[in-house]
This record gives C-alpha cells, sequence and structure tokens, in this order.
C-alpha cells in the first residue's frame, strides 16, 4: 500500500474509532501486527488484562493512530484483521461499513445479549461452544480459551467469555446462534430471546406455529428471532453480571463531518434517549403533551370513570380493571402506581413496583408513553427491556430502582432462581405492588399464572404461619388490566361467571372494575358485516376437487366432509397418522397431498387463484426434489402412487394455470374487500385503515394485490403488510427493524393501510384508525374486542367481510353475544355477596395449588418409569423400511438422539435443506438426512467435537413399542430412558479407522 493509503487508513480509524473497538479482538490481532514494537504490544495486552478487551483496542487503536510505522503497515493491519477473524472490523478499516439499518439491527442483537445476560450464562457452555465452533462463529483458539475459563473457574465464567466474544462477530451472529442454542435443546432461551412466553405462543403473530427444534423438526428460521425483541424496536435496558458486552453508548461510530464518505454509511442510533423519542408515542386513547417543557412538570390526572374504577386500589385491595381499548386503563395504573409509592413514603416503608407485559414491544412502549413519562421525574424508573445499559444485574435493578418495568418471563426466571437457592434471584417479598398488563392471559401455562401461583402458594403459607402466630412473609398487591377478560369459550352465562370468577381467583381479586363510558368517553367504531355472494362459478377449484376426487379413489378414501374446510384437513391428517402405523404407504402418502390440495382451495376462497397455484407448485417441485439423490450411490425410490401423484398435478398444471389469470373467477370476498377500501378512502378526508387476516400468506398476497391494482392508487391507498415473528414453513417472518419501520411509516401517514396478522390486535401502540376490516376472520369475543378497539379516532367503521354460508358472520354474531355474557357476568360477579365470593375464589385458588402440586408430582413420576431402549425399533414413517433399534440409539446431553452405527449410516443420504435456503437464511443450515429409499427425512447431520452424528427426529418414524406401533411428535412423549453417547468410546474408533487408512495409504 502507499503511503497515502496508509494516512487514510489513520483517518478511517479515527472515525470509526468507537466502532473499531467494540469488534476486535486484542489477543489474537496483536500476534499478527509485528510493525508494533514487542514493549507496545506489552502494554496493550496488560491493559487487556487489567481492564478489558474494549479498553485495550482502545489503546491499540491510539497507538495505531498516533505513532509512525513503517510503510505499508495498513496493509499488515488488514492482512492481520483477516487471520484473526476479525471481519467486522475488516469492513470498517476498508471503509466499507454495513448497511445503517443492518448496523442498527445488529447493535439490536448485542443489547439483547446483554438484557440476558444473567439467564444465558446458564447455558451448557461446552455443548453451546461446540455448536458456535461447527457453525463458525468462533475459533478454535475461543473455543479453546472459553473451555479453559469453564474448567478454571466455571460454567458461568465460560458462558462470559463466549458471549464476550460472540458480539464480536459481523452481522448475522445472532441467528447462528440463536440455531446454536436451539440445537443444544436450550428451547426457553430460544424463546426468550425471540420474546415469547414459554409455554403460549404469543409472539407477535396470529399463527399457531410449529415449533420445531433440530430434533424434532427441520431446523427453524431462527434470524428472525430478534424481531420479537424490540430492543430492535427502539431502545432496550441492558443487564449484565460483571459484563462488558456494551460498555458505552453506541451512537457515535462515526463523525460525519471528518469522512466524506460517512454521509451515506452514518451509523444509525436505534437508541434515542427516552427524550427524544417520547412524541413518538401515545398512551391508550391520549396523545403525546409534546408542548410540555419538562417532564417535572407533568401530573397525572384521571377522568371521573378513571377515579372511579381505581378508588379500591387507592385503598390498597388487589382488583381487576377492566375498560375497552383506548380509555386510558395504563393511566389509571400509572395514577395508582403514583399514589402507591408517595402513601409508602409517608408511612416511612419502602415502596417498589414491577410492571409486568407479556409482548416485549410492550415494556419500551409503557416506559416512554406512561410511567417514565409521568413519574421519573419523582422516582427512578427502568425497563429491563430497553436502551439503559446498566452494568448490574437483575436483582439490582429492582434493588436500586422504584418502578420497574419488565417481560414476565424476565421475572419468572428470577423467581424461579431464588427458589433454586441462587443469588442472582429475588423474591415477591420485594414488591408491594405488581401490575400485570393484559391480564386476561394469566391462565394455565401463561408467565402470568406461574408468577401468580407462587404469590398464592405464599398467601396460604401465610395464613398457616399468622394461625401459628409466626411473622408472615409480605407479598405485594396486585393490579390487573384488560380490555377484556372474555368467557374462554362459555356456552352459557354460568359458565361465563366461573370462567371470569377464574381469573379473578389467579390475581387474588377483591373485585372486578369496569365502567360503560359515555359517549364522549367511548370511541366505539360504526359496525357492519358486508356478506360476499358465494361463486357462481369456480372451474379453478373445480379442477383441484377433481384432483382430489382422482386421489381418493386411487387409495380407496371416502371423506366424509367438504374439501375446503377445516373438518376436511383434520381428517386427512388422521388418515395420514393412521396410515403411518399401519404401513400402508399409499394412503400416508396420498393423505399428505389431500391436505395441501385443502389448504389451496382454502386459499383460493380467501385470495388469489394465483397465490394458491404458486403453493401447490411450489410443494410439488420441493416434493421431487426429495425424490433425488445427491450421489450416484443409487437412485431414491418412487412408488407408483407418488409417480402417479406427480403426474396428476403436471397433467393439470397447465389447466389451473390458465384458469387462474381469469379474474371473472376470483372469489367475491375480493370484490367486496375492494369495494369497501374504494369507499372508504374515497369518501374520508383523512382515511387510515387496518385489515385484520388470517395468515401471513394471505397478508402479503392481500398487500401485493392491493399494490398492483391502480384503482387503490387513485383514491391515495399506500398499504404495507404487518406480520409477527417466530418461525413458519412457508412464509419468512418480519424482522423487529422492518416492523418497527412500517409502523413508524404508518404513524406518519406515509402508509395509510396495514395489512396485518393478530400481530396487531393487542397491545402495540399502533396510531389511531377510522378503518377496521377483518377480513374473513373471527376467533374469539376477545380478539373481537381488540381489533375493534383499534378503531379510536372519531367516525371509525369496523367492517367484516365474510362470504355468505361460510359461518363466519354468525360465528361474529357468537362473538357478540359472548361479549354481553362478559358484560352480564362482570356486573354479577360485583354485585355477589362478599362471603359467597371469597368462597368461590378460595375453593378456585385451592384447586389451582393443588394441580400444580399434582403436575410436578406427575413429572417426577414420569422420569422414574424410564424403559429400556430394546423395548423399540423405528421404521422410516413413508416406506416402513426398518431403520434402527432402540439399542443403537444414544442421547448427548440429554437432548440430541443420535445413532452412530456403522450399518445405519448405509441406509441414509445426507443433502443440503433446500427449503430454508430458498428463505433466504443469513446462516448455513446443517445437512438434511433423508431414507435412501424413498427419500423421507429423518433428520439432520450434527457435528459433536468434531463427530458427525446423524440426529433423528422422532416425528419421521414409526415406533414399534412391544407389539404396537405409534406416531409421536417429541422425544419426551417416549417413556424410554437411552444410554448417554460414549464420545472417548467413538472417537477412539474413528483414530483407528484414521490409522488403517493412513497405513493402506503407505
Amino acid at each position: 500500500m502507499s503511503i497515502d493509503q496508509d494516512v487514510e487508513t489513520r483517518h478511517i480509524l479515527d472515525c470509526f474509532r468507537d466502532r473499531l473497538k467494540r469488534v476486535i479482538q486484542v489477543e489474537p490481532l496483536l500476534d499478527q501486527l509485528h510493525f508494533l514494537g514487542q514493549d507496545r504490544r506489552d502494554k496493550i495486552r496488560a491493559k487487556s488484562r487489567a481492564d478489558g478487551d474494549i479498553s485495550a483496542a482502545a489503546l491499540l487503536i491510539d497507538e495505531l493512530i498516533q505513532t509512525q510505522h513503517e510503510k505499508g503497515w495498513s496493509r499488515e493491519l488488514i492482512t492481520a484483521l483477516e487471520t484473526a477473524r476479525c471481519t467486522h472490523a475488516v469492513n470498517y478499516v476498508l471503509n466499507s461499513p454495513p448497511d445503517p439499518t443492518v448496523e442498527a439491527e445488529n447493535d439490536s442483537c448485542v443489547r439483547l445479549i446483554d438484557l440476558m445476560h444473567l439467564t444465558l450464562v446458564n447455558m451448557k457452555t461446552g455443548d453451546v461452544c461446540a455448536h458456535c465452533c461447527s457453525l463458525e462463529l468462533l475459533t478454535l483458539e475461543d473455543q479453546e480459551n472459553i473451555m479453559k475459563a469453564t474448567e478454571n473457574h466455571g460454567n458461568i465464567n465460560g458462558a462470559r467469555v463466549l458471549l464476550r466474544r460472540l458480539v464480536k462477530n459481523e452481522a448475522g451472529w445472532f441467528s447462528k446462534f440463536l440455531q446454536a442454542l436451539e440445537e443444544t435443546e436450550h428451547r426457553d432461551l430460544v424463546r426468550e430471546l425471540r420474546g415469547e412466553p414459554c409455554n403460549e405462543d404469543e409472539s407477535m403473530s396470529v399463527e399457531t406455529h410449529e415449533f420445531r427444534t433440530v430434533e424434532e423438526g427441520e431446523p427453524t428460521c431462527l434470524a428472525l428471532a430478534k424481531e420479537t425483541d424490540p430492543v430492535l424496536n427502539g431502545s432496550m435496558p441492558v443487564l449484565s453480571a460483571n459484563s462488558s458486552l456494551l460498555s458505552e453508548d453506541l451512537d457515535s461510530s462515526v463523525d460525519s463531518g471528518v469522512l466524506d464518505a460517512s454521509a451515506e454509511n452514518e451509523d444509525v442510533d436505534m437508541y434515542k434517549g427516552q427524550e427524544e423519542e417520547e412524541g413518538d408515542l401515545t398512551e391508550e386513547g391520549d396523545p403525546t403533551e409534546d408542548d410540555e417543557p419538562s417532564a417535572s412538570k407533568r401530573t397525572v390526572e384521571l377522568r371521573d370513570y378513571q377515579m372511579e374504577v381505581a378508588r379500591p386500589a387507592l385503598e390498597e385491595k388487589n382488583i381487576i380493571i377492566c375498560l375497552p381499548t383506548g380509555s386510558g386503563k395504563t393511566r389509571v395504573a400509572v395514577y395508582i402506581t403514583k399514589e402507591h409509592l408517595e402513601r409508602k413514603k409517608q408511612m416511612g416503608q419502602p415502596g417498589k413496583v414491577v410492571v409486568l407485559v407479556n409482548k416485549v414491544p410492550l415494556v419500551e412502549q409503557h416506559y416512554k408513553a406512561e410511567f417514565g413519562r409521568f413519574l421519573k421525574h419523582q422516582y427512578s424508573v427502568e425497563r429491563v427491556s430497553g436502551a439503559s445499559q446498566l452494568k448490574i444485574s437483575f436483582p439490582q435493578i429492582i434493588e436500586q430502582n422504584d418502578i420497574i418495568i419488565c417481560t414476565a418471563q424476565i421475572l419468572e426466571n428470577s423467581l424461579a432462581k431464588a427458589k433454586n437457592g441462587d443469588e442472582d434471584g429475588i423474591k415477591l417479598s420485594q414488591f408491594t405492588l405488581m401490575v400485570i398488563d393484559e391480564c386476561h392471559h394469566t391462565k394455565k401455562g401463561n408467565a402470568y399464572n406461574h408468577i401468580m401461583i407462587r404469590y398464592l402458594k405464599q398467601k396460604h403459607k401465610n395464613q398457616l404461619l399468622k394461625k401459628q402466630d409466626k411473622s408472615p412473609a409480605p407479598i405485594p398487591q396486585i393490579l390487573g388490566l384488560t380490555a377484556s377478560p372474555g368467557v374462554g369459550g362459555a356456552m352459557s352465562q354460568q359458565m361465563a361467571e366461573q370462567h371470569i370468577l377464574q381469573i379473578c381467583a389467579n390475581l387474588d381479586a377483591f373485585t372486578i372494575k369496569t365502567k360503560t363510558l359515555g359517549e364522549e368517553e367511548a370511541k366505539t367504531p360504526y359496525k357492519r358485516i358486508a356478506r360476499a355472494e358465494g361463486r357462481k362459478e369456480d372451474p379453478f377449484g373445480d379442477v383441484i376437487k377433481k384432483i382430489m376426487d382422482e386421489i381418493h379413489t386411487h387409495a380407496d378414501l371416502l371423506p366424509l366432509c367438504e374439501p375446503g374446510t377445516q373438518n376436511y384437513e383434520q381428517w386427512a391428517v388422521q388418515k395420514e397418522q393412521n396410515a403411518a402405523k399401519e404401513e400402508n404407504q399409499k394412503v400416508r402418502v396420498c393423505a399428505e397431498h389431500l391436505r395441501h390440495y385443502n389448504e389451496a382451495l382454502h386459499q383460493s376462497n380467501t385470495i388469489r387463484m394465483s397465490d394458491a397455484f404458486r403453493f401447490l407448485d411450489k410443494y410439488h417441485n420441493e416434493e421431487l426434489k426429495t425424490k433425488s439423490s445427491p450421489d450416484e450411490e443409487g437412485t431414491v425410490t418412487i412408488t407408483d402412487t407418488e409417480r402417479f401423484l406427480f403426474t396428476l398435478f403436471k397433467d393439470k398444471k397447465a389447466k389451473l394455470e390458465e384458469l387462474m389469470g381469469k379474474p371473472e373467477y376470483e372469489n367475491n370476498n375480493l370484490a367486496q374487500l375492494k369495494s369497501i377500501i374504494l369507499k372508504e378512502f374515497s369518501t374520508r378526508a383523512l382515511a387510515r385503515g387496518i385489515i385484520f387476516t388470517q395468515t401471513r400468506l394471505s397478508a402479503i398476497a392481500l398487500c401485493q394485490w392491493i399494490q398492483g391494482n391502480p384503482k387503490f392508487d387513485e383514491v391515495g391507498v399506500s398499504a404495507s403488510y404487518l406480520i409477527g415473528g417466530g418461525d413458519q414453513s412457508v412464509v419468512k417472518p418480519m424482522t423487529a427493524a422492518e416492523q418497527k419501520d412500517v409502523l413508524q411509516r404508518f404513524r406518519k401517514g406515509e402508509i395509510n393501510l396495514l395489512i396485518a396478522t393478530t400481530v396487531a390486535e393487542e397491545g402495540l401502540d399502533i396510531a389511531e384508525c377510522n378503518v377496521v376490516i377483518r377480513y374473513g376472520l373471527v376467533t374469539n369475543e376477545v380478539a373481537m374486542i381488540q381489533a375493534r378497539g383499534r378503531g379510536r379516532a372519531e367516525d371509525s367503521s369496523y367492517t367484516l367481510v365474510a362470504e355468505a354460508g361460510s359461518g363466519v358472520a354468525e360465528r361474529e354474531s357468537v362473538n357478540e353475544y359472548r361479549e354481553k355474557m362478559m358484560s352480564k357476568a362482570i356486573a354479577k360477579i360485583c354485585k355477589m355477596n362478599r362471603a359467597d365470593y371469597e368462597k368461590k375464589i378460595r375453593e378456585f385458588q385451592i384447586q389451582a395449588i393443588m394441580e400444580e402440586k399434582v403436575k410436578i408430582k406427575k413429572k417426577q413420576q414420569k422420569g422414574m418409569m424410564k424403559e429400556s431402549p430394546s423395548k423399540i425399533s423405528l421404521s422410516c414413517r413413508q416406506c416402513s423400511v426398518f431403520v434402527s433399534s432402540g439399542q443403537h440409539l444414544e442421547i448427548i446431553e440429554n437432548m440430541h438422539h443420535v445413532n452412530v452405527n456403522e450399518q445405519f449410516s448405509k441406509l441414509f443420504i445426507v443433502r443440503e435443506n433446500a427449503s430454508l435456503q430458498e428463505r433466504l437464511l443469513d446462516y448455513e443450515t446443517n445437512g438434511v438426512i433423508a431414507c435412501k429409499n424413498c427419500g423421507q427425512q429423518w433428520g439432520s447431520m450434527m457435528l459433536y467435537k468434531s463427530i458427525e452424528c446423524p440426529c433423528l427426529h422422532i416425528k419421521n418414524f414409526v415406533v414399534t413399542y412391544g407389539s404396537k406401533k405409534k406416531t409421536f411428535s417429541k422425544w419426551s412423549e417416549l417413556p424410554i430412558r437411552f444410554p448417554a453417547f460414549d464420545y472417548t468410546q467413538h472417537a477412539d474408533l474413528l483414530v483407528e479407522d484414521s490409522e488403517e487408512d493412513d497405513m493402506d495409504v503407505d
């Protein structure tokens, strides 16, 4: 390199100083920097040992900039960075930083790791380290350092070293790390990092996703995990215990006035200070007061109806507040919190409030729009899910702050740690008030309910302590917030009352407070049902039904329900399962194809025929790929039935393509939707709307339909879709950055029509709308109330588009009836005799505590009843060929079921996972192992400490258990105790084989 290049490199190092010091790995880099004198390198190493890598990297950068070096040192620096695997740093030094959006999203991931530090350090470090190494997240030197730290100082210390090294990778590392966690069975960690509850799918999406692990399904689309935590969504606090992942702000990576090229590559700060962004978020029903000069002058004022529902809580009673969306429930909670802390202060008692939410975006939303906005001038308010970058543990955050806003799962994890004697745990007795947002989720399996079970156990224990004249443990006051507790599918008024009483018992509520709002207070949209006439002709659907009829005839199947319905789907699933156990491969494969044709019929009735055709075409192309062998060792067998099915679609493909191009045959639902959108947007001065639809596929397809139709453009429609997170095999989810961008553009008016799954129904702060449409989507009364509540603007409309005879309109009527049942039930419960109410509540609570004890006992007993592996054998689910005896199965780290038997290796082929590659994931997936005979996927190939181990997924096999054949979805369902994988034995065998090969070569 020229001297000019050396000068330019100094300039670049100075500009990107703050970025570089976080991504440089000092120790391995110093070994390569021979142009630096030994004294200087020793000085930097000493700095690293004393103050950590970031401080040492800062000193190194100073040395590079301020000291004269021999000509061409910049080229040596880049080579050294590449050799040390500091690829992220190389891009900056070459003045090619990542795209600002990518960089900002990467910052989000780093913050999320730091936030979850306390939980992540409890991972099985050795196992995760090995997987990260195989995914090229870590070098062999990194692995050696991590394992050395683990051996010398324990698992947690090793995990800390791993995490510090991990975040220095270039963008894309986060999804690979999640893959490593998934493959090592750290499912709870994966869910937490995604922002999902551990036991219930509330991950910002409408669909029920099939959560598949490396062992129980193909590798999941982990690149999207970061989206569910709005660490990504704006600003997120960071916890760490002795962590140095983020020691300084990330908002000064480049000085735009110094580097000419930096205008295009300027660092985008996703984590603006709370004062900057306060104007972006609004409280339910109340605009943000941007003109207020300072937080210190903000006061919390309640309307009369708000004060009325708050009164029992101000008297220190546990209550549930049930108010419609947009009526200011959270503002009431802020007022109650303020009064609670002031009262404690006056009494000379400590006060501490925890605000629990069920979705990560709500942490930041509640902080900026409500609790932080109104109370931070008087009390210390912190959110455990934002951008405060606190270098302290969660217990310290609890100790040092008056108000803590966090997800329920984070609190539950810490409570569980305390029960297990962990120093990082906390106790319920540390809080004096617990606010539970969207408290209707306090039911079995939910994190809210796990926390409340702990509360109820302590409450009933306290009653026993009082009888024994002993001091009870303090427990917090409970405040629940909801727009609708629902009726839990109740069919009668009595059942509705039981459901609401159950929620009251779960929350230990003294009462449930609600209020019918007046016209001035309520913003209830005008509601109508738009019924679309059924198709007079459906030649596209007729062709699909004829294909299905031919399959019925071929397999001698006689369905008892109409194709295109949910009942038919259930029938086909049951047929496939039974046929697999009976080794009837003709029926099994036919049932699988019928399921996909049934889905295509459903799609053609809700979205375009072309969307349904593309779905079928993709499925058949992927199935054909499974019938090709990756090598020339042999050909995968295609059965006569499979050949019949492939030929059948091929013969009808041209006809389907011809019909999908004829708009006169499209379903009338689309025509009805088009009419409504055009009317709303042409008659309103300023229209802003949301269309709720059932699946991600339909949301994207409807958006494409609207964007491609000039009629919508003429009335000013600017559309975009909003879908949620979590893995799904058909549609790639949105990242958090994409979600945030769409919502911001919607708020600013750049987009005026959102097509969304039910990610947008509950909790998220979405700008006021005056047009709400539910497109053929009816779930339950809670979802109906939540969706309707999105129409907060004046003169709003709420429209349900339903095909005549589909039952959608009728189900909406049932939901309306249940809503009335709910209101009556709440009113009746409020009027119950106090003694009767308390008796009922106590009965439900005792039942909940007993059920929890029984559940724990069963879990313990289940672990003691495991049988020998010789009791089972596996056969291929598709072709029924014998695969393996249970005696040849071993388990790695109590997670992965592998078979390294030499005979087994002759039965499968290994191929790339094409379907995941087509989804443009930013990580390389493991190879798929598949049946050499029929191509059925069996599992994946994993690398464990340099040994390739075929990992089996039980759902792909039929298990012969004794004399019975069964199918399972998880290994945990199988009551068998498998032996641990003997690494030493298998490693020795590999070494012997290698030595024999070397002798043969000699």
